[in-house]
């Protein structure tokens, strides 16, 4: 793929994404228009591609990278509320009704995405019902992810929820190796209580734990379930 001066993105080979259920019903010559359309947003790791309340200008297809989705509390806190991998829309604001976005989309490593100007939506969705409803999957598994979330802090106990954590990581970015399966994106200890709603302390307790019961291997920016079915075990068993 090339930019032009303006940045709109051309893509020598609409095969590259044509595959995604988003874009089922498009013509090629429609996908082309579409793209035409669109900018690529490189965004390196650890900057956003937009922060919570800002003015939703664009909505996004990310082709390369992991985003974390942050929120921040009133007193300051940060929370992860879910990563999002390759092929997923994101910053679809209006499909929700809004016109700020809700939370921070933050590179976990250097992502490129597809841009298109936030007007161009409620047009896209109207004239190709597999768009649309590849949008509507998507808000409806993310409100799936929220509802689990809830019913986790409200009635698991931690170990359950930093599992639960990891488990979800492994279904988005696990990659095998010799040595297990590695959660593919650089995650910290931090990160994991971030998303599993406790203290870091917590979390370093209970990977040390694991890695002693044989479960993990864990280092600096690094977690690899060594026993991937034992540890689904733990997540069933607590769950």
């Amino acid at each position: 793929m090339r930019q032009t001066k303006k940045g709109t993105l051309v893509l020598l080979d609409v095969a590259l994404i044509s595959h995604l259920s988003n874009f089922a019903d498009f013509s090629r010559s429609e996908l082309k228009e579409f793209i035409g359309q669109a900018h690529a947003k490189r965004v390196k790791k650890n900057d956003s591609f937009f922060v919570e309340g800002e003015t939703a200008h664009s909505f996004f297809l990310l082709l390369d990278g992991y985003i974390r989705v942050v929120r921040i509390s009133g007193s300051g806190e940060q929370i992860i509320v879910r990563y999002i991998a390759s092929n997923e829309l994101f910053g679809i604001a209006s499909a929700i009704g809004r016109d700020t976005y809700p939370a921070n989309a933050v590179a976990a490593i250097d992502c490129v995405a597809l841009s298109w100007p936030m007007p161009l939506w409620n047009e896209t969705v109207r004239r190709f019902p597999s768009f649309a409803k590849a949008a509507s999957t998507t808000l409806g598994n993310r409100f799936a992810d929220v509802q689990d979330r809830v019913l986790e802090l409200a009635t698991e106990q931690v170990e359950h929820r930093v599992a639960a954590a990891l488990l979800k990581l492994l279904e988005q970015t696990g990659r095998e190796t010799d040595e297990g399966v590695l959660i593919d994106i650089p995650l910290t200890r931090q990160d994991v209580s971030e998303m599993s709603g406790t203290t870091l302390h917590t979390v370093s307790r209970l990977l040390s734990g694991w890695e002693q019961s044989g479960l993990v291997k864990s280092s600096r920016k690094k977690v690899i379930v060594t026993d991937k079915t034992k540890f689904t075990n733990l997540y069933s068993v607590q769950k």
